[in-house]
């Protein structure tokens, strides 16, 4: 049945009919055993006579044809009694995930704490362009930010201009006026962005070296990471927090370990995970882990069954047919 399928591209719902094959010689004995009552003229064969092998006429070669096609006509009967049907694939269902990127763009990732090559941005930009090659079925936006957020790239599937835009991102003027790191502004201008999607699933990556340095108690119109997370979870939005880097880099080289405390807490109060990435290689291997959590889910294959008895039922009466007439021809034989 497998041979049969990879051959015709159809599956038989009732293979159980082609049994009927086992009749097929019987009615070819019984038709040969009756015989015909006359004809109308005699065959090939007795004018041919005891003619050699090698001088037979193509009338004699074909006397068999017309037994031939009776048969064939009978077995593709039977073929389409056995309700041959073809599975057309239909076009899988997803429901994909709309996720924002948030990439720090503070001078302190200029540091090379994590490769003696490369800073944390280029590490960062590394890993989140990988990402994005990950996810073909997804729409991935952009927001950098440092003292402001800044939204570079709404979600999207054109993954190739958004991976344009995270190699072209920069940091800004060390010291500069934009020179601080406001986590909170950054996740609610990205929650803001993916409340307008429709997607089932909405997803927030913050790849951040440094601590809140914008809202403080100094300043209260700022939005704190804590007052993001109650946005986000209003907005149904899952956030993960990746901290990169071994500290905060210190006037003479050294580094002071930072405070993890408010960004992990934005991953748990929004259900998604905080991560630390020490050097080049945890920062591909936290992106990873994110893109196992946050997998879409796709429909199971799915056909549609049609019938196709038609073809095997008409090819097979157009070869009795000709069966039939052949067989009122010169080709046919005296009993």
């Amino acid at each position: 049945m497998a041979a049969f399928e990879s051959i015709t591209g159809v599956v038989l719902m009732d293979p159980w009919m082609l049994m009927l094959t086992a009749f097929i010689p019987l009615a070819l004995w019984r038709r040969r055993g009756r015989g015909e009552a006359a004809v109308w003229f005699a065959p090939a064969a007795f004018a041919v006579g005891g003619s050699p092998a090698g001088s037979r006429s193509w009338a004699v070669r074909l006397l068999v044809l017309p037994r031939v096609l009776r048969v064939v006509s009978l077995l593709l009967v039977v073929i389409a009694l056995a309700r041959p049907v073809g599975r057309d694939p239909l076009p899988l269902t997803t429901e994909g995930i709309d996720i924002m990127l948030c990439l720090d763009l503070s001078s302190s990732m200029r540091a090379k704490d994590m490769d003696p090559q490369r800073s944390r941005l280029e590490i960062a930009r590394a890993a989140a362009a990988e990402f994005v090659e990950e996810r073909p079925h997804d729409r991935v936006g952009l927001v950098c930010f440092a003292r402001y957020p800044d939204l570079r790239c709404p979600p999207t599937l054109d993954h190739r201009a958004l991976r344009q835009f995270i190699a072209g991102v920069r940091m800004v003027e060390r010291d500069g006026p934009e020179d601080a790191t406001g986590i909170g502004t950054a996740i609610a201008r990205a929650a803001q962005v993916l409340q307008a999607g429709e997607a089932r699933s909405k997803v927030v990556i913050l790849l951040t070296d440094g601590e809140e340095n914008v809202a403080s108690a100094e300043t209260p119109g700022e939005i704190a990471p804590v007052h993001a997370a109650q946005l986000c979870r209003e907005l149904d939005v899952r956030v993960y927090t990746i901290v990169a880097g071994i500290g905060r880099e210190k006037e003479d080289g050294s580094f002071a370990p930072l405070d993890t405390r408010q960004v992990e807490r934005v991953a748990r109060k929004t259900g998604g995970r905080f991560f630390t990435a020490r050097d080049a290689a945890a920062v591909s291997e936290v992106y990873a882990a994110v893109d196992r959590l946050e997998k879409d889910t796709f429909d199971e294959p799915r056909y549609r069954m049609e019938d196709r008895f038609l073809p095997f039922l008409l090819l097979g009466l157009i070869m009795f047919l000709c069966a039939e007439v052949l067989g009122a021809s010169r080709m046919s034989a005296l009993p």
